[in-house]
């Protein structure tokens, strides 16, 4: 139903990675966001993402849906405070993006957003086609006929009409 993609994951291992290599271990200064954690499922017939996003301004969240693409991107913006003295910055601060690639059985354009207590939740719909659906089958005292077409769509009786 989806693909996660997070083109900060390498980024996020290098950063930790120097904190181990100068022994800070992460604890004194405020990183770039790296990722947005996020949990999805289906439920009924509809699918269901969380994406946590604490402290970011619902008005710089951005949603776009490009084909079957999904882009989530919003910004964190660093506190300012007058005549602060930081002692210690570790909450994390700027834009980020998260792409999924949804599958063709959703209703991108049903896509519905909200953003409460830090959370973005996103639901879209099962397409009507990709539901499962009951087909009735009725008794016929005759077999149909099928009639025989070409590529085109002419019918056999057509092409022998135009051939005369």
């Amino acid at each position: 139903m989806l693909t996660a993609y997070d083109p900060f994951a390498a980024t996020s291992a290098a950063f930790r990675a120097l904190d181990q290599l100068t022994g800070r271990s992460g604890t004194m200064t405020a990183r770039p966001l790296s990722g947005m954690p996020m949990d999805a499922y289906r439920v009924g017939d509809n699918f269901v993402a969380h994406f946590d996003l604490p402290g970011v301004d619902p008005g710089s969240i951005d949603l776009s849906v490009e084909g079957n693409t999904l882009t989530v991107s919003a910004e964190r913006s660093v506190p300012q405070v007058e005549n602060a003295e930081w002692t210690i910055a570790e909450r994390p601060f700027g834009s980020y993006t998260r792409q999924l690639v949804l599958g063709r059985s959703l209703d991108t354009d049903r896509l519905e957003a909200s953003y409460h207590d830090g959370v973005l939740t996103l639901s879209i719909p099962v397409a009507e086609k990709a539901k499962a659906r009951k087909i009735t089958v009725t008794r016929a005292d005759v077999p149909a006929s099928v009639e025989a077409r070409t590529i085109e769509g002419e019918s056999s009786e057509d092409r022998k009409a135009v051939e005369s």
